[in-house]
């Protein structure tokens, strides 16, 4: 029952009383006092019944961790869209923080303190955590009996996360485990200020990429071309976090972790060349913005020739006057680009009083067509498989060249699956490996010093 009820049901009284009071006979002496109590206590009763059903409206809090305002504005839209279409449900929106672990440590805080919302979005490699400290719904027994419901409608690397139980080590369908449901998947390009490229005279990316010419040193070539248009004008951009710096760790054939995700790969042969590259476009090449400075600002303001982030940030880029557009990352020694496949998922408080109403919120989210919504406003790709939608994303210009996503998401581009440590804690390793990068990359710490005590202090963070 929505809000508006109690308008149209008082409007009906109002309309009652006229008609009552037109085929009412002429009164030849004083009214009886008994009808008019009556009737008066008939419209009372209705109103008290109509406010009783208004005030059964289920208040559902949820929120997400936004990029920038243009993506509030689009989970606020949706939120208004779900409210209007969700029988029973209130909804409220609330944009969490930006980049960072800050939005996930105010959420455990809050679920300890009980004043969490009830549904809430988180990155997915905090699953197992947020999991293993009981902070959110298992809700395995509202999945099986929901009609319909299939992991398989869903990309397999953020279902099997989801559907993972660590008690069996089972996952899929039947695991006993559903931790949520994921909002999106997106992949890492690089946004193009085509008129800095243009003014610097250095090679299209586009184009290099189209002839199986971009890579490492033609993206340096790039950088450096455009770097040299003025002392504030930067080749390349990147936000402090482990998404943009992994990237050059895996497509250099490293990574964080070993294989089968049980301990740390940072000091591996493989993950130092790519560190070491990357450092070099701070500390030798001077082609990058400075280290832990928000580069969306600048590249919006026309600076920025480069700017590595994911589709999330489309919405904030299309407010930009200069001509842009993505390519997908440059191929790094082992051949492929070295990419993330990113998912974060919906997930349901463990405290919540309304589990079943959170959970049709959670469906409700993850539909083909509110994630179609969302997509065509440019925030993500779906999280849903299907060929369908994969096309469909490709007319929600701009940007033109949105195959560059959908480029680095194809298994010949070798995209490592965000995910979470199951058999660890990935925040710690997080806490661990964040400033020692940042050490290196501002030139406080030399790669081999890195590559010599980084492992040790990170294994710290897995099971022993």
């Amino acid at each position: 029952m929505k809000k508006n009820l109690l308008m149209k049901i008082l409007g009906l009284l109002v309309i009652a009383s006229f008609v009552l009071a037109a085929c009412a006979p002429a009164a030849t002496e004083a009214p009886a006092e008994e009808p008019a109590a009556t009737e008066e206590a008939a419209a009372t009763e209705e109103v008290a019944a109509t406010e009783e059903a208004a005030a059964e409206e289920v208040a559902i809090r949820w929120r997400t961790r936004p990029d920038n305002q243009e993506e509030i504005d689009v989970y606020s839209q949706i939120s208004t869209d779900l409210d209007a279409g969700l029988d029973g449900i209130t909804l409220t929106y609330e944009p969490g923080g930006s980049e960072g672990a800050n939005y996930q440590d105010q959420l455990r805080a809050e679920v300890a303190a009980g004043t969490a919302p009830d549904v809430f979005w988180i990155p997915g490699t905090d699953v197992a955590d947020f999991a293993s400290r009981g902070l959110i719904l298992n809700a395995a027994d509202l999945a099986d009996a929901t009609d319909g419901y299939t992991a398989a409608d869903f990309y397999e690397g953020p279902m099997f996360h989801l559907t993972y139980n660590p008690e069996t080590g089972a996952s899929g369908d039947g695991s006993g485990a559903v931790w949520g449901l994921p909002r999106d998947v997106s992949t890492f390009a690089l946004y193009l200020n085509l008129d800095l490229i243009a003014e610097s005279g250095a090679a299209d990316p586009r184009e290099l990429a189209a002839n199986g010419e971009w890579n490492w040193d033609t993206f340096l070539e790039v950088a450096q071309a455009t770097r040299g248009l003025g002392s504030d004008i930067y080749g390349y951009g990147a936000s402090a976090w482990w998404g943009p710096y992994g990237v050059w760790l895996n497509a250099s054939g490293g990574g964080f972790f070993t294989e089968d995700r049980s301990a740390c790969a940072l000091n591996t042969e493989e993950s130092l060349a790519g560190l070491e590259f990357q450092r070099s476009l701070y500390q030798d090449f001077d082609v990058a913005t400075p280290y832990g400075e928000d580069p969306e600002p600048g590249f919006r303001a026309g600076k920025v020739a480069m700017f590595q982030n994911g589709r999330w940030a489309t919405p904030g880029v299309r407010t930009v006057d200069f001509n842009w557009d993505v390519v997908e990352l440059p191929a790094g020694p082992n051949g492929t680009q070295g990419n993330w496949l990113f998912w974060g998922a919906y997930v349901i408080n463990a405290n919540t009083e309304h589990p079943e109403e959170a959970w049709a919120l959670v469906q409700a989210l993850t539909t083909a067509e509110t994630q179609g919504k969302i997509s065509a406003l440019g925030a993500n790709i779906p999280s849903r498989v299907s060929q369908e939608a994969l096309d469909s994303f490709l007319t929600f210009t701009p940007p033109a060249n949105n195959q560059a996503f959908l480029n680095g998401i194809a298994p010949a581009a070798g995209p490592t699956a965000e995910g979470p440590l199951w058999a660890g804690s990935w925040p710690q390793f997080d806490q661990i490996m964040g400033p020692a990068i940042q050490g290196v990359l501002t030139g406080a710490t030399t790669v081999d010093d890195f590559g010599a005590t980084i492992c040790d202090e990170a294994n710290k963070a897995f099971n022993q």
